[in-house]
């Protein structure tokens, strides 16, 4: 399936020695992180997670991890995988593995295999999709990984890339320098959400496990959040931090509570939002979004959301 979106071509690395060919990415592709090794093993899964373990060969080679962000709300998981998972195909790549979410082994795939952080990469426990496959090249094998997810307003995209050893990967190109401000069309789709549904879950945001610290970002959430104040600066709104349900009502509200107020002291500390503008508020684990009797839903719980707390005159 070809992707309707403008496309940018990015070497995968491949050294100078005759078969070096390219994926084609999305034109507003992101590349959010990149780490090489020139000699380095990667556990390649082969199948779903299951009876406790993740079946996978372990290669041993020069590595290039990739993290790219996507910036193209509506998409689903398979329509930014399909035309990636069909180049290298074409290229001679034979599927090892090709699986969806559960059918992956959900939470425990994802922990039990290599995923670059966030912000840089996210991952949906609810909605994502994996392949890995390989080829036999001069001097070994040579294996791809493309894990898919995406957030709100964004996809998201893997690539690892284990090849023999000596085989240096190459610096990444792209058409353009990585742009991390908002675009007009995501500061349009942000504000839509605040005015026509009222709130918006600002779901790029990391913090770590039991901690009211936000991640050091960027987060594209919170520059559209900063734009939109800026551009209205008679609304106000309501930072509501939310929890799973492991622990005490108190605790969690308590931790909400933080998490919401650091979000608040970023957007006045690094955006210079004015206080008068907002409030942070916390509701522990009394409104979720999903079950908490599944780790997928326990992590969608775990959010923080902007409300518009504005009244019409």
């Amino acid at each position: 399936m070809k992707s309707a979106l403008p496309a940018l071509v990015l070497t995968l690395g491949l050294p100078a020695i005759g078969w070096a060919q390219a994926l084609e990415f999305p034109s507003n592709a992101e590349l959010t992180m990149e780490q090489t090794t020139p000699l380095g093993s990667y556990a390649v899964p082969l199948e779903p997670f299951g009876e406790g373990i993740l079946p996978a060969v372990a290669l041993e080679g020069a590595i290039i991890r990739q993290a790219w962000r996507i910036e193209a709300e509506g998409l689903s998981t398979l329509q930014i995988l399909a035309p990636l998972r069909d180049q290298l195909f074409a290229q001679g790549f034979e599927p090892l593995l090709e699986c969806e979410t559960e059918g992956c082994g959900g939470f425990d795939f994802r922990f039990a295999t290599s995923v670059l952080p966030a912000p840089a990469m996210f991952v949906d426990l609810g909605d994502f999709r994996f392949v890995s496959a390989m080829r036999e090249v001069d001097g070994g094998e040579e294996a791809v990984s493309l894990l898919v997810s995406q957030s709100a307003g964004a996809g998201f995209v893997q690539l690892i890339r284990i090849s023999p050893e000596g085989s240096a990967p190459q610096a990444t190109t792209a058409v353009a320098p990585p742009v991390r401000n908002v675009t007009p069309a995501q500061q349009g789709s942000f504000a839509e959400g605040l005015e026509t549904d009222g709130h918006v879950v600002l779901a790029d945001l990391t913090f770590e496990t039991g901690s009211s610290q936000l991640g050091p970002g960027p987060y594209q959430s919170l520059m559209a959040l900063a734009a939109y104040l800026r551009a209205n600066p008679d609304r106000t709104v309501a930072l509501v931090g939310h929890t799973d349900a492991e622990g005490s009502l108190e605790g969690n509200i308590a931790l909400s509570r933080r998490r919401a107020g650091s979000v608040l002291e970023r957007l006045v500390n690094v955006y210079s939002i004015p206080r008068r503008q907002m409030e942070a508020q916390g509701m522990g684990y009394l409104a979720p979004v999903s079950s908490n009797l599944t780790p997928e839903g326990r992590e969608a719980n775990r959010r923080v959301e902007v409300i518009v707390t504005s009244t019409a005159d």
